[in-house]
């Protein structure tokens, strides 16, 4: 199912005359004021420059140029001239067009030079070039008949910068981001709530991971009402809550992760009908919970010392005679009664019984993902996706990782006078506002009131999960965005502390 097949081979010196007249595909990073003399420089420096200065008097960071060198194997060469604090969603997304001036041809091979920097600004820069080749690397869903071009390129070759860790984070973020994507592509006809349990089912027995499978009898004992609401319509019953467990190989005392994550793998929007332009697309509405899978997988494959936990809400949103209504009243497997106001909110419906299984192992952290509101593409658009928090002090931080990674976020009040809109005069709470103001706030404000035990809580609205042409370092429009994020933010320290 994950299908990434791409490999790093590391030489601290400059390539030689002769490696870049036998490779095919070079690409190559310079400062903007580029000096005429430069130690370990590029062989052919002087022609790189001669072609810039043809073609842009001011470049800018984001300018890709192409170019054949003249040697017998006419090497393809993207490059560019770069400040040395340039932004990192601004590299990533200069990574992503440099990797794809290429085609891999008869080698597989994609040769980078970074000169001219420090070994911190080279380590940086070559780290985006390693994300950016290993997700154009993966191999998506294709069902298109006739001949296909399946070359990729599988090999890394970097001159000028040794990293004792060999990029270990970048390659098992992008197996993440790769199943991810992977998942959320699926059409849902090959992506059922059955299908997926399957597919995880598969990956446990590859990652030694546990399994809890809460099928639909099982939340009925448990009294999960809000999940068991958005499953009614379904003709087959394989809608249920997953829990995965991954723990250390050293028993510790360590804090307790726990990553949700909203599956919802075909989304009608139930009695309220979605109009088909809003409809088209929604097998990708599992997409948060493929993240979490992703980030969960990338831990894994890193050997975190501490326990995580995935849970995962994997269900459809059907169309049927069984379907729950406007004005229904649902409980909780918390107790708490919910009025139905739009069956096509049905996100916030199986993540709050979700939340509240996961907080009731009372991890240390708990941070979800959903494709949860049209609200939040409409605040920030597809570029940024939106963060909450019941943490204030985290929201400097939030920002800041970001930046940091270049999977930007931006985000939301939660102030408590928000829920004065889910006032309902019937039970504990409304599931949304029927005029849909700032809706990406209520849903917040909904699903903060089933995170139990005081459990700091950090949750992410995906509105960037898809972008047209990419973002970042991503090619494909769908982006898996969350799990470059959420690695960095644990491994930085700042909120996550191990």
């Amino acid at each position: 199912m994950i299908n990434l097949d791409f490999t790093l081979q590391q030489k601290k010196r400059p390539p030689t005359q002769k490696e870049v007249d036998e490779g095919e595909n070079w690409v190559v990073l310079l400062p903007t004021t580029a000096p005429a003399r430069i130690s370990g420089k590029f062989p052919y420096y002087e022609t790189l420059l001669a072609r810039r200065s043809r073609v842009s008097d001011t470049p800018s960071d984001t300018d890709c140029h192409v170019m054949d060198l003249p040697n017998e194997m006419a090497s393809r060469v993207s490059f560019a001239c770069i400040n040395s604090d340039i932004s990192s969603f601004d590299l990533l997304t200069l990574a992503r067009k440099l990797v794809a001036a290429h085609k891999p041809a008869e080698q597989q091979v994609l040769s980078v030079h970074v000169c001219g920097f420090t070994d911190k600004q080279r380590q940086r820069f070559t780290e985006a070039m390693v994300a950016a080749a290993a997700a154009a690397a993966a191999v998506m869903p294709d069902y298109k008949t006739g001949k296909k071009s399946s070359k990729k390129f599988n090999k890394m070759q970097i001159y000028g910068i040794v990293r004792p860790d060999s990029y270990k984070r970048t390659l098992a973020e992008a197996e993440g981001n790769a199943l991810s994507r992977y998942l959320s592509m699926l059409p849902s006809n090959y992506l059922t709530p059955g299908d997926y349990l399957k597919k995880l089912q598969v990956l446990c027995k590859e990652n030694n991971w546990k399994l809890d499978f809460y099928d639909i009898p099982a939340l009925r004992r448990k009294k999960a009402g809000a999940f068991l609401a958005v499953t009614q319509a379904s003709a087959v019953k394989d809608a249920g809550i997953v829990c995965l467990r991954y723990n250390p190989s050293r028993v510790s005392r360590m804090n307790k992760l726990a990553l949700v994550g909203k599956g919802i793998c075909y989304d009608t929007g139930g009695v309220n009908l979605k109009p088909a332009k809003y409809m088209y697309g929604m097998h990708e509405d599992m997409q948060g919970s493929a993240v979490a899978l992703g980030t969960f997988l990338a831990l894994t494959r890193l050997n975190v010392n501490y326990p995580v936990e995935c849970w995962l809400a994997l269900a459809t949103n059907h169309i049927g005679p069984r379907a729950y209504k406007p004005n229904d009243v649902i409980t909780a497997s918390d107790g708490t009664t919910i009025e139905i106001v739009h069956t096509d909110a049905e996100g916030r419906m199986v993540l709050a019984d979700t939340l509240i299984m996961a907080s009731d192992r009372k991890p240390s952290l708990i941070i979800d993902f959903a494709t949860l509101t049209g609200a939040c593409v409409y605040s920030v658009g597809t570029g940024y996706s939106g963060v909450f928090t019941n943490r204030e002090k985290f929201i400097k931080d939030l920002i800041e990782n970001g930046k940091a990674c270049g999977e930007r976020v931006w985000p939301f009040p939660m102030d408590e006078d928000y829920e004065t809109a889910l006032k309902s005069d019937i039970a504990d709470i409304k599931q949304c506002a029927l005029e849909g103001n700032a809706d990406h706030i209520l849903a917040a404000r909904f699903l903060k009131r089933f995170v139990k035990n005081d459990i700091p809580w950090i949750h992410m609205d995906l509105s960037s999960s898809r972008n047209k042409g990419g973002l970042g370092h991503i090619p494909t429009d769908t982006t898996g965005f969350g799990v470059r994020y959420t690695l960095n933010l644990l491994f930085s320290g700042k909120i996550w502390k191990k």
